[in-house]
């Protein structure tokens, strides 16, 4: 995509599973990457990679629960490549899988501020920067689950909906100043948080059989789309690539 040459794009979870993806396809689209996760053995093998490619990349490890952490990384995004373009809220996570009563509490609120306060931070970091710019992407990671209630998954549906309503509100209040807020549902991914989600054996997402998933790198496809200018017509909303319209969109093959 000649649109992403020489844009700078912030990518959250990084470290594997669609983040990753996403950076090798932005990467090879000429963008200039800052990777943002907690390990940075990953990120630093995955930055190996890309570089020897010719691609411009800044690695950060970072919490996106932790403000300090988040500003610390974009502040030195900025102070490298002088503007921030693109920001993808990629990092998630699913962990406590169980039931209300039974889970963890303590867990269940770092699920909350990973997935919810870590979302916040990110854009709240990236902001001032797009809004100078008089442009700028937000791309939030939405799910099925924000209109779904899944046995195990309270901390998980809780967090996808109030992702989906920082994205509509997002837009409402930032449209008119240039900045794109959008989401993305991609279905059921083949990542890592899959294996988790299967291991729990808990509601009949854990029961889908390994090639009902999409691949990562279908997922970033979907990410690159709406980077573009063809994702601004889905602005203050979730975009799907469960449809065949959506996936159309994308250039993915129709469904099975």
């Amino acid at each position: 995509m000649e649109e992403l040459n020489g844009k700078t794009v912030i990518i959250t979870g990084a470290s594997s599973g669609i983040g990753e993806a996403c950076a090798g396809l932005m990467a090879a689209s000429g963008a200039r990457l800052v990777l943002l996760a907690r390990r940075e053995d990953r990120l630093n093998e995955i930055a190996r990679r890309l570089r020897s490619e010719g691609a411009e990349v800044e690695t950060h490890v970072c919490d996106v629960a932790v403000r300090s952490d988040v500003d610390a990384a974009i502040a030195r995004a900025i102070e490298r490549f002088e503007r921030i373009d693109i920001l993808v809220n990629n990092a998630g996570t699913i962990t406590p899988i169980g039931h209300i009563g039974d889970v963890d509490p303590d867990l269940w609120a770092q699920a909350i501020n990973t997935n919810v306060i870590g979302v916040f931070n990110a854009i709240r970091a990236v902001l001032p920067h797009m809004l100078e710019q008089h442009s700028g992407t937000v791309i939030n990671m939405s799910s099925g689950a924000v209109n779904s209630a899944l046995e195990g998954w309270s901390h998980y549906c809780a967090s996808k909906a109030a992702a989906r309503k920082l994205t509509e509100v997002g837009h409402r209040e930032y449209a008119e100043r240039g900045v794109t807020f959008v989401g993305l549902s991609p279905g059921t991914v083949a990542t890592p948080m899959m294996d988790q989600i299967r291991q729990s054996g808990m509601n009949p997402v854990s029961k889908l059989d390994p090639s009902d998933h999409i691949s990562p790198e279908a997922a970033a496809r979907a990410i690159l789309f709406l980077c573009g200018d063809g994702g601004r017509q889905f602005a203050g909303t979730d975009f799907s690539i469960k449809t065949e319209e959506g996936r159309a969109l994308v250039g993915l093959p129709p469904l099975g």
